[in-house]
Parts: C-alpha cells; structure tokens; sequence
C-alpha cells in the first residue's frame, strides 16, 4: 500500500540530504512525495509584509523547483506545496492534510543545545508532529 511522504527542502545542504533520503524512501515504498516550504515572514500586514511575504515566496519557489526536477528525474510521483506559515507547522499540516507516512527533514550545522533552547525546525517537529519524523543530517 503505498502512501505520501513530506519533506522539507529549503536548498541546504541538509534539506538536499533530506531530499536524498526521501526519494530512496518514496522509491521503496512506491509512495508520493510532496516537497513543502512554510512561508512566514516576520512583522505584521501592510505593503512592507506584502512586499517580503511575495519575495520569499518567489525564493522559496526557486528553491523547491530544483527539487522538484531531481525528483521527476528520480522517477517518483511527486508535488510541490508553499505553505503560508512557519516551517515547522507548514510541514505539520502538509503531513496531517495528506495523512503522510512521515515527515523528513534535514539537519546542518546546527548543535543538539543551541537548537533545542533556540528553536529549529527539527527540533519543533519532534515535538508537534503526530507522525514519524526523519531528521537527516548533511554530509
């Protein structure tokens, strides 16, 4: 029975791990992958937001077509989605919506202390995610 896998990719070298890792998964199980981005950006409405809100989204769109393209030329099924929220609930609704197999996310540079106190996308997840998370170190 194959099912839906989301991951996170924001072109890091840990979301391009995340990626990797995803596409075996999605290959072995014959699941759909859905590549997500949360689109936040700080600070409150008006043009000013508007302005930062529709450049990240452009960037944001960059980013997750090069995904895009390596998982076609991967052979999986695969779609996109932009989500306007923070990264970590974006992912957390794309899965919950999809009722995804897992939810896969990469990890760089970044110290187990720092991200814990701080906050990282990884990090939220393990804690609001009601679903497997994969977290993927880069090489």
């Amino acid at each position: 029975m194959s099912g839906t896998i989301v991951v996170g990719y924001d072109a890091s070298p840990g979301a391009r791990a995340a990626l990797d890792r995803a596409l075996d998964v999605a290959k072995a199980f014959g699941d759909r992958l859905i590549i997500g981005f949360g689109v936040s950006p700080p600070g409150s409405m008006g043009d000013e937001y508007r302005a930062h809100r529709d450049a990240l989204r452009d960037q944001a769109e960059a980013m997750i077509a090069e995904a895009l393209e390596r998982a076609v030329g991967a052979g999986v099924d695969v779609e996109t989605a932009l989500v306007e929220d923070r990264p970590s609930a974006a992912l957390v609704k794309l899965a919950d919506d999809n009722d995804a197999r897992m939810i896969v996310v990469g990890s760089w540079e970044e110290r187990p202390l720092k991200g814990a106190i701080l906050g990282s996308t990884p990090h939220r997840l393990l804690y609001l995610a009601e679903r497997p998370v994969l977290v993927v170190p880069a090489e």
